[in-house]
């Protein structure tokens, strides 16, 4: 493990699908030593795409980490998927990274799936640099990347870099190296050596003046982070090399400026420059802020832990592989350290955890040589022996309890009805469905009892695709499938208010209660359902009474809606005044009359099917913008915007999931394959009233 956390990297490669992730890692590796041939995501060698799913779709599902050194650093790189389907992996990766490498390729640019990454990035504070890569195909153009990073994404870009030519060698001004900006020096990788060995030379005059101009930018920037280099300039001296660097990297970990480099993963040209701005720019776990949690006894008390031995340990389970010799458990130890044959605390399920083994990882599997005795804070491992914690649980010394935010993730937008074929495959399906769900949060699997089909739910129609191979081919299962259906919700038109009642005769007793309710939509319609307790001191109802009766209502709001019982969203509902007698006005009576008035104000305020709609990216050749257009509004798409990046056209559009089963095969048939498209989650609108009447739950 890293013998000085100062100079260690927790970082992740992150990107929209195709831009070259896993090409700018395998890279890393060669180019670092950690491996001795180059692997091919096309060929299905790479050691991070190791699955027979990744390797059989040339895509990364499953976020691998690997651990190289590269000149004094050790980095942690976790290589993450493109797909929005598996946007779970990128969000439990950015949790417990201290720096991210955001990859663009030089020809699509900023893409959907860019924005929600760079999105998730902010979330959690992760400052990044940008490799824009692919500038040796047709049509790159890192300006126009470049110029794209701010108005889109809210970025502050700053090149540290200048490419020297754009697009592939059959061109009259094809790339062939980079311009370092700090040093004032042309880079060249020799392409013999696969990138391994890099020649400096001086900068041709030709290249010089726009060299210089691009350097004045990026001396503006270093100025407005140090005041030393400013005054310095003041003074027509020369800033020196390590000022330069210094500035740079705290503008970057303070999140104001993203340095940005440029190259050709596949051919090894820009990769090392980019491991060396990986230890120059980005932070080390000391560099960041002490993590903050809560105390498990007392949830009002924020502690903190500082990245140092010396502090209790504590670390975050961010990801759970089955496996039959024992689950392997993924964590990030921000403080203390974590010894082999131990026990720790997990607060979130209030269990002591045996720490029976610890490894480095190697992609996605323990590192063959990698068993160690201890790992310290600021690292990453694997752990052998827990058996309750789930992602995104703490771990804690078993004196100095802390509990870490957890990770939250989006909700599944597809189901799938799935059943066995035969009894005896109805227990091992259980099984298995039961180790998908530990491995991937946002997978799902209900029963119902009555039909005795199961509803699995994921994130689109690739991750219920890859879920169904897993299920027949990984474990060999006799499974029936059944059509995808679209995950609706359901939320309120208007507001009411409503007394909810109980005036029952049980017996000799007589059971009253009444309890006024009102219910308002919230703004956000995807929001979830808040419930307050307005009642006022003076009616008197007595704590556990008053209790039951806000728990009925929070009880049936998770119950779902009156359409259908999808989930109910974006509702607001209020207690706010109350009757009770002497006698029969226990708990019984009040969860009736919540009940009761629950059902009532929202069939008076207008229950409201809600269905997903997703944000549609298409890349087409304007040749193609036509049909395509037409088809998106035959699935009644709305346009909102299409704009042109050199030959290619982008049409940005919102369309209901419901319509878009199947679309990236009519992509492709209408552009005769020439055209790509993405999607991605983006709000929920209110379905056709012929859906919610015709719906049969």
């Amino acid at each position: 493990m890293a013998d000085d956390i100062a100079q260690l990297r927790n970082i992740g490669i992150i990107a929209h699908i195709d831009a070259g992730k896993t090409t700018v890692t395998e890279r890393m590796l060669f180019l670092s030593g950690a491996k001795h041939r180059v692997g091919r995501v096309d060929h299905g060698t790479t050691d991070t795409d190791d699955d027979p799913e990744e390797q059989e779709r040339g895509i990364t599902i499953f976020s691998a980490c690997v651990k190289f050194k590269w000149k004094d650093y050790d980095i942690n790189l976790l290589d993450t998927p493109g797909h929005v389907d598996f946007t779970a992996e990128v969000e439990r990766c950015l949790r417990v990274l201290d720096g991210a490498v955001v990859v663009f390729s030089a020809r699509e640019g900023v893409e959907a799936q860019s924005e929600t990454v760079w999105r998730q990035a902010d979330r959690y504070r992760v400052p990044r640099i940008v490799f824009i890569n692919k500038m040796d195909r047709e049509g790159a153009d890192f300006e126009a990347v470049f110029n794209d990073i701010e108005p889109r994404l809210g970025g502050h870009p700053v090149a540290v870099e200048l490419p020297v030519g754009q697009g592939p060698a059959h061109v009259a001004d094809p790339f062939r190296g980079v311009i370092d900006l700090i040093d004032l020096k042309l880079l060249q990788f020799d392409p013999n050596t696969q990138g391994k060995e890099v020649t400096a030379t001086e900068i041709p005059d030709d290249l010089m003046d726009e060299a210089l101009l691009w350097r004045e930018q990026l001396m503006d920037a270093i100025y407005d982070v140090s005041e030393e280099a400013a005054a310095l300039a003041l003074e027509d001296k020369e800033v020196p090399r390590e000022l330069m660097i210094a500035a740079l990297r705290q503008g970057c970990i303070d999140r104001t400026l993203q340095p940005v480099l440029c190259g050709s993963a596949l051919h090894g040209i820009g990769v090392q420059p980019l491991m060396t701005a990986v230890g120059n720019f980005l932070p080390s776990p000391i560099d960041r802020p002490a993590v903050e949690g809560v105390d498990p006894k007392n949830e009002d008390k924020t502690l903190s832990r500082d990245p140092t031995t010396g502090e209790p340990f504590c670390g975050l389970v961010f990801k759970i592989l089955p496996a039959k010799t024992g689950d392997n458990y993924w964590i990030r130890i921000y403080s203390g350290s974590l010894k082999q044959n131990s026990r720790v605390f997990c607060p979130n399920r209030q269990k002591k955890e045996n720490i029976a083994q610890l490894w480095q990882i190697h992609a996605t599997k323990k590192d063959r040589d990698g068993q160690i005795d201890v790992v310290s804070a600021g690292d990453i491992c694997c752990v052998i022996g827990p058996r309750f914690a789930i992602t995104g649980d703490t771990f804690c010394d078993t004196k100095e309890l802390i509990e870490l935010p957890s990770i939250k993730f989006a909700d599944a937008v597809l189901s799938m009805a799935i059943e066995s074929e035969s009894t005896s495959d109805k227990k091992k399906l259980e099984e298995t469905l039961s180790m998908l769900r530990r491995q991937d949060p946002t997978f799902r699997a209900v029963e119902n009892e009555e039909t005795g089909q199961t509803l699995i739910s994921g994130m689109g129609e690739l991750h219920l695709e890859v879920i169904q191979h897993r299920l027949t081919r990984d474990f060999g299962l006799n499974v029936k499938f059944y059509k995808p259906r679209v995950n609706y919700r359901e939320t309120i038109g208007g507001s009411s208010d409503i007394i909810g009642q109980c005036n029952r005769q049980i017996g000799a007793s007589q059971m009253f209660a009444r309890l006024s309710v009102r219910v308002s939509p919230l703004e956000d319609n995807s929001a979830p359902v808040l419930v307050f307790d307005r009642l006022p001191p003076e009616v008197g109802l007595p704590n556990a009474v008053r209790q039951a009766a806000i728990d009925e209502l929070r009880e049936r709001a998770a119950g779902g809606g009156l359409l259908a019982g999808f989930p109910l969203s974006g509702v607001k509902i209020e207690a706010y005044d109350a009757e009770m007698q002497e006698e029969g006005s226990d708990e019984v009576a009040f969860r009736i009359a919540a009940g009761d008035a629950f059902d009532r104000a929202l069939e008076a305020a207008g229950p409201v099917l809600l269905e997903p709609v997703m944000r549609v990216e298409v890349t087409t050749p304007e040749d193609y913008m036509g049909e395509l257009v037409g088809d998106l509004q035959q699935r009644r798409a709305i346009i909102s915007a299409t704009e042109t990046r050199g030959a290619m056209t982008i049409i940005t559009a919102h369309a209901p999931l419901k319509e878009l089963f199947g679309y990236s095969g009519a992509v492709r048939s209408l552009s005769q394959g020439r055209a790509a498209g993405s999607m991605e989650p983006h709000c929920y609108q209110p379905a056709p009233k012929t859906d919610a009447e015709s719906f049969q739950y």
